[in-house]
């Protein structure tokens, strides 16, 4: 059929509504259409009623609609400029498409039929499509002039649409950011700078957490009323179930799909937007959203299981399809979310709007809120290990960490309910996670009172907990003991450490060897010996605090086991994987002593040289004992000890026996005169 007759039988088929095969045919013969027509005239009548035609957007398809009219002008534009310049795969070449015209000819008569009679949001879906099918892939089909103008035609329908967009309905918000979408990698830095970024980011942000993105949560909710639990308290959650069905759909979604560069959208009109209210406004709906996961997460069966238990509490359907399908969208979430409020505490450094300490601090606090609400996500497979992640975390804990009053109240809003009983849901393990790596990071500015409640006594309750040794559980342990450390390392909080310190001592030897590893171990009981050694006050308030330190930890050599440690104790810690190093309980307290030398007090050191010595001989297994012996040399001679402890362990080793003690297991007997009365015997300090 000849176009002419073609494009007449199209625009009267615009006038109904049709079913969805017969709708397809017409888009299929419209984009046909559009690379057929030789004159211009008709390009821009079929595209003016293609943008007010009832059968394409009388049809309830959503957002689907607009990927449509965008994909029709993208192919037929990019056939245009194929066949311009002779790109053909046919054997016998065809007539030029576009009934002849240029590119430079098309895309102006495709542009004017964008007229008064459809809306601006639809001028943008069609100047989007030309544009991408013209310059997309760095083909560089217009000229450099016609380029500039149908660039800045796209910005300019896009402003125009966004200060319409609420009369337009909630389809024109959705279709705007989906075509700025596509043509924002094909703008110039010139043309970027025009959009408006106060009115972009709302939308944004609302297209992530809306119906065409993560539904406000929704899709939970819907998956917790699907899930059953069967006999042997074993959760279900069948693949054919309409929740996971629904999962699948949503997740094929055009905005879902293209979540990285719609982040990075939002990133842009965060970073450009003019007025600051515009972006704490974003911030607190990034919050309100992450709360509403969280809140929903909290009332479903599944946040009930540890990682390590969900082979035993999962159906096998459940655990091979639904579940690995429900964290892939859960971490795409988690992606997304941090990739926008990344840019938010970014500009929170540099805005003087932001900047100051009433706004400073709040904003802060509510990107840790909105982490902390995330946190059952970035907890699990190692999903926080991006920078993007990293830099929004640390950022936000070094802006609060200078505020003494906004750490506490944020502390207090989040901490634990009953620091006495360990929480027995996961969900409330992974918040208390994150209480804990935070409340690492805020000793300093809180007061000794505030510590105490706030960090010490939380943390008391996990050192205190000796029941399942899952990967998670013993996660929340170490975290335990980094919080009481930082508290103990702060020389304001003297009065408190000296308190403390002896009884964490004792927690950190019943720790030894199966809740922590024998690295971790080392450096927690050097970090208290530091704690408790010159220059810090403690050692002036407490001289002999250090002493007793090391007598408990002497004592417990006693009787240590001298068997080498399991594997899997050894391998818990990254640090110490692939080392080949060989630890027995007995030896790695012996090293944890050795040490400890550096730190002591001058009148201890020679002493204490012997003693450790001492210990190094009790090591039986030569293996053991030469790991230990080499550290002990280390400690000599690698500089560790400063000068004046340096030449006491010279003159040790050298005139007092040393060599003799650690080479041979004997202290060298020094000349004496027959009949000497020899020196009593040292006794223990403890």
């Amino acid at each position: 059929m000849p176009a002419d007759r073609l494009l007449n039988t199209v625009l009267q088929y615009y006038q109904d509504t049709h079913d969805a095969a017969k709708t397809e045919q017409i888009i299929g013969t419209t984009a046909h259409l559009l690379t057929q027509l030789s004159n211009p005239l008709n390009l821009g009548v079929l595209t003016s009623q293609l943008l007010t035609a009832r059968a394409i957007w009388h049809r309830p398809d959503g957002l689907r609609t607009a990927i449509r009219i965008v994909s029709i002008y993208n192919t037929a534009a990019t056939r245009v400029h194929e066949h311009e310049h002779g790109i053909d795969t046919t054997a016998t070449k065809a007539p030029r498409e576009g009934g002849g015209l240029r590119c430079d000819e098309w895309t102006r008569a495709v542009v004017k039929g964008a007229d008064d009679r459809s809306r601006r949001w639809q001028h943008l879906l069609v100047l989007t499509g030309v544009l991408m099918g013209m310059e997309g892939n760095d083909k560089r089909a217009l000229s450099r002039s016609l380029r500039n103008t149908l660039e800045g035609a796209v910005v300019t329908a896009a402003n125009l649409a966004l200060d319409q967009h609420m009369a337009d309905g909630p389809l024109a918000g959705t279709s705007i950011i989906m075509a700025l979408n596509f043509a924002f990698p094909l703008l110039s830095e010139f043309h970027r700078a025009q959009i408006n970024c106060d009115a972009l980011l709302p939308i944004a942000i609302w297209s992530v957490t809306g119906v065409e993105g993560f539904r406000d949560a929704q899709f939970l909710e819907e998956i917790a009323r699907d899930a059953a639990e069967t006999p042997g308290n074993i959760l279900s959650w069948p693949a054919n179930s309409p929740s996971f069905l629904m999962l699948q759909q949503m997740d094929t979604r055009p905005l879902m799909s293209n979540l990285g560069p719609l982040a990075k959208l939002a990133g842009y009109a965060i970073q450009n937007a003019t007025d600051t209210r515009v972006i704490l406004q974003a911030q607190e709906s990034l919050l309100l959203f992450s709360r509403r996961v969280l809140d929903v997460w909290q009332r479903m069966s599944f946040s009930d299981i540890d990682p390590a238990m969900q082979g035993s509490r999962l159906s096998l359907e459940t655990l091979d399809k639904t579940w690995p399908a429900l964290w892939q969208v859960l971490k795409k979430l988690l992606f997304g979310i941090v990739a926008i409020l990344q840019p938010i505490v970014s500009r929170s450094l540099l805005d003087p709007n932001m900047v100051n300490d009433k706004a400073s601090p709040a904003v802060a606090a509510r990107s840790l809120h909105i982490l902390r609400n995330l946190h059952f996500i970035s907890a699990r497979d190692g999903n926080n290990a991006f920078q993007v992640y990293t830099f929004a975390y640390m950022a936000s804990i070094d802006v609060i960490s200078r505020h003494a009053a906004a750490s506490e109240m944020f502390l207090k809003e989040t901490r634990p309910s009953d620091p006495v009983v360990l929480p027995v849901r996961q969900v409330q393990r992974t918040l208390d996670l994150f209480y804990l790596n935070l409340a690492e990071h805020l000793p300093l500015t809180l007061s000794t009172n505030a510590c105490d409640e706030l960090i010490i006594k939380p943390a008391l309750a996990y050192l205190s907990h000796d029941g399942a040794k899952t990967p998670s559980m013993m996660e929340l342990f170490e975290s335990a003991h980094s919080s009481v450390l930082s508290v103990l390392s702060c020389p304001q909080h003297s009065a408190l450490t000296i308190r403390i310190a002896p009884f964490y001592i004792i927690k950190l030897f019943e720790s030894f060897p199966h809740h922590i590893s024998p690295r971790q171990f080392r450096v927690a009981f050097k970090t208290v010996m530091q704690i408790v050694s010159p220059p810090f006050p403690i050692a002036a308030m407490e001289p002999h605090l250090s002493e007793t330190l090391l007598e408990m930890l002497r004592s417990h050599m006693t009787n240590a086991n001298t068997a080498p440690l399991p594997e899997e104790m050894l391998s818990r810690d990254p640090a110490s994987q692939g080392t080949g190093e060989v630890l027995s309980e007995q030896s790695s307290l012996a090293l944890a002593l050795i040490d400890s030398l550096p730190l002591l007090p001058l009148p201890l050191v020679e002493d204490w040289l012997t003693i450790a010595a001492e210990a190094l001989n009790e090591v039986e297994d030569p293996r053991l004992r030469e790991t230990v012996k080499n550290r002990f040399w280390e400690i000599l001679v690698s500089g560790e000890m400063d000068v004046e402890r340096a030449a006491i362990g010279v003159s040790w080793w050298g005139t007092k026996g040393g060599q003799d003690l650690v080479l041979h297991g004997r202290p060298s007997e020094p000349p004496m005169m027959s009949g000497a009365l020899l020196g009593e015997e040292k006794s223990s300090r403890l």
